[in-house]
């Protein structure tokens, strides 16, 4: 089977109905665990992920990848597997223990392949309403498929979905390890996680709210993972968690199997017989996405990079304590210094002249990105007579040995910040160093720039300018 087959994950399938059922969230925290506690993942996820310090925006990077694999068009099914493709051949090196490891491991994307179905699975047996074989057969057949679109090799998972609860207790009992990231994800993430963007009103109560939310995820997170993991790790299911995992997920199955389709689902959700007279399903899954993604990203690049004093604007004086903070970590000389300072001060005359509405020396975020699409779709020579040059001033700046390359520190020196998480920031720089030889050139440089500006969708490399959209 090729990756482009239209028949994986077909809109009525078993496989899109089940991933999107609302109750699979009480699933979720317990996937991630099982997947954390593999030692690979774990040391990936120590080095690479953002999950610590961006929690919430980790956590719907996945959900989108999950969309654009399960439910969207076979072509950006195939632009995300590139897009994890290129991702993953970067995540690699020795763990805390002299271990090497590599997101490319089959046996370790198959284990998190797997950890998706057994949660699909164990949605139906904790809510007392388990799949039959037949089912399970017909589910399991179209997630090896998208494994198989993914390049997972078949010998690499369980032949048969009857194999897989072996598979999944064989391998709690003998490779994964309850360490540090596990028990993170366990015990402290949603103790110390910001207010979620989505909270609203509630946000005051954030600090009251995610103690109470802590506690009933962490104790049914627990009470669910397989039974060799309490063994293995020490960790009972206790009397108040088991019944605590009881009443959520049969509470959720009586509620959700008695709502419409439109409710159980999510909008990605799958269609079938009860829902005459509603859209149908191919209308009602994601349409591939052709929204304009520059104006969020245009915003992106004004908190995180214009606007150094964080007040909202920017005038001159952001754009010279860009430079000055550039000029400060590199310790240029002072010529070099000058002909950076010139460069930024050009770019701002051109932006203040398109932008500064009101005259008064400053530029808001709405003003900068208007202005911005405006000049880049009018205009074709638009960003080479201002952006273009400051980034290439700013490009031989930082490459401080004249090698013609920037390495991911020297990247870092020019992005990073309170605002941006470091592990972002090499998210961007893996991004665009596309032969993974560890460093970028002037071209890709500046070319990822002119992509970040003016590319429509999130699929160009220069859009992780600042780490993944």
């Amino acid at each position: 089977m090729t990756p482009t087959t239209p028949s994986i994950a077909a809109p009525d399938s078993p496989l899109r109905r089940t991933l999107g059922e609302r109750r699979i969230g009480l699933v979720a925290w317990r996937l991630l665990v099982l997947q954390a506690a593999h030692p690979a993942v774990a040391a990936g996820m120590s080095r690479y992920s953002t999950y610590r310090g961006h929690p919430w925006r980790r956590i719907e990077h996945t959900m989108d990848s999950g969309r654009r694999l399960f439910f969207s068009t076979p072509e950006d099914r195939q632009r995300e597997i590139a897009r994890l493709e290129r991702t993953h051949r970067r995540i690699r090196g020795t763990d805390d223990a002299g271990r090497p490891y590599s997101a490319e491991d089959p046996e370790v994307r198959a284990w998190v392949m797997v950890t998706l179905y057994e949660a699909m699975t164990a949605m139906g047996e904790l809510s007392g309403d388990p799949l039959k074989p037949a089912a399970r057969d017909a589910l399991y057949t179209e997630f090896k498929a998208v494994c198989d679109a993914l390049g997972i090799p078949e010998e690499a998972l369980p032949a048969t979905a009857a194999d897989v609860p072996a598979y999944v207790d064989r391998t709690v009992r003998e490779v994964l390890e309850c360490g540090e990231v596990a028990r993170h994800l366990l015990f402290d993430m949603l103790r110390e996680a910001p207010a979620p963007r989505r909270l609203g009103r509630l946000r005051p109560a954030w600090p009251l709210l995610r103690v109470i939310v802590a506690a009933v995820l962490t104790n049914l997170t627990v009470a669910d993972l397989p039974p060799a993991w309490h063994g293995r790790f020490g960790m009972p299911r206790t009397r108040t968690a088991a019944a605590l995992s009881w009443t959520l997920h049969r509470g959720a199955r009586q509620i959700m199997t008695r709502l419409p389709d439109h409710l159980r689902y999510r909008s990605h959700g799958a269609e079938d017989g009860r829902t005459a007279g509603r859209p149908s399903a191919a209308a009602r899954l994601p349409k591939p996405r052709t929204a304009d993604s520059r104006p969020e990203r245009l915003a992106a690049f004004f908190r995180q990079v214009l606007d150094q004093t964080g007040d909202g604007r920017v005038d001159s004086a952001d754009l010279q304590a860009m430079v000055h903070n550039v000029c400060w970590q590199l310790e240029l000389p002072v010529e070099r210094e000058d002909r950076l300072y010139a460069a930024f001060e050009t770019w701002w005359k051109q932006l203040c002249a398109a932008m500064d509405a009101d005259g008064d020396g400053s530029v808001e975020c709405t003003e900068f990105v208007s202005a911005m699409l405006a000049g880049i779709d009018g205009d074709p020579g638009y960003l080479e007579r201002g952006l273009a040059p400051a980034m290439r001033a700013l490009f031989r700046a930082a490459d401080t040995d004249a090698s013609g390359h920037l390495c991911a520190d020297e990247y870092r020196t020019l992005f990073g910040g309170s605002r941006v998480h470091p592990a972002e920031l090499n998210d961007g720089f893996r991004q665009l160093d596309r032969d993974g030889d560890g460093r970028i050139s002037e071209e890709e440089f500046t070319a990822a720039f002119t992509d970040y500006f003016t590319a429509r969708t999130d699929t160009v490399a220069g859009a992780a300018l600042l780490g993944r959209p």
